[in-house]
């Protein structure tokens, strides 16, 4: 765990964003955020509530989907990255693994890992030593390693997408719904290799997360998007704690089981955004 008594650097600052797609559809409204160096930071919410564009709008690529960040600052050690092309994001150590896996069906596993070292300029033994530091996090991937990709299961593809991104030897990984679509059982395993790629490789993460049980027992610290803004943040202890956040996110009440018709005053009885 991410020591929080130690001073740590700002890694990535997000400063009131506006995001607009279309030049009409205004989706995120004044987000803030911060990123700790070395530390595991989520963001947490429902389908649409803006987990995702936040995501790109700091990699750079919300401008692929017609969206521009309008108003506010987004900063990366100190220098704004704002408008930046997404190669060169790749190059200062931001990487995003996108949400769906996008992985090359028609390429074998580890030409898909190989993808991810496309950038880098360093000899072939040192990439080698990568692909050999990736296989022992993902030893499935090692043994499908000649496989197409396209037939790989889903929890395969997805550390298939977390392993290319290691490849660029990333500071700072952008993760996106890792969990979607993926049996219990793979969401704890995946889970516990990005806190051991935190904790032994230093790695930086910011992933985007409907899953709230899960996210909060892996991250230090979680930031709470509705309908575009963020309206809670604190430590991940402090936010398990909240009862709020027990009975809108962990499906937990002081009051016991609900029925589902009071959930007609979801809205009005969350008091974070009165």
């Amino acid at each position: 765990m991410l020591d929080t008594t130690e001073q740590k650097n700002n890694l990535l600052q997000v400063s009131n964003i506006e995001v607009v797609y279309n030049h009409v559809i205004l989706v995120l409204r004044g987000v803030s955020l911060n990123v700790l160096e070395g530390g595991i930071t989520a963001i947490l919410g429902g389908n649409g509530a803006g987990k995702s564009t936040t995501l790109k709008a700091i990699s750079n690529l919300i401008h692929s989907e017609r969206g521009e960040v309008t108003k506010g600052t987004i900063n990366y050690r100190g220098q704004s990255i704002l408008n930046q092309n997404p190669s060169e994001m790749v190059k200062r150590g931001v990487i995003q693994v996108m949400e769906g896996r996008h992985c090359f069906e028609h390429l074998t596993v580890e030409e898909n890992l190989m993808t991810g070292a496309y950038t880098r300029t360093d000899s072939k033994s040192v990439i080698a030593n990568d692909l050999e530091m990736v296989y022992s996090y993902f030893p499935r991937l090692k043994e499908r390693r000649k496989s197409q990709a396209g037939y790989t299961s889903g929890g395969e593809q997805q550390m298939c997408a977390i392993g290319r991104a290691l490849m660029s030897k990333p500071e700072t990984v952008l993760l996106d719904e890792p969990s979607m679509g993926l049996a219990p059982q793979l969401v704890e395993e995946i889970f516990e290799i990005v806190k051991d790629l935190n904790e032994k490789e230093g790695v930086s993460f910011l992933l985007a997360e409907q899953n709230t049980n899960v996210a909060l027992r892996f991250a230090h610290y979680g930031y709470i998007l509705e309908s575009g803004r963020v309206v809670m943040d604190g430590t991940a202890e402090d936010l398990r704690e909240n009862p709020d956040v027990k009975e809108f996110y962990l499906g937990i009440s002081d009051k016991g089981r609900k029925s589902f018709r009071d959930g007609r005053s979801y809205r009005r009885r969350k008091r974070w955004l009165s």
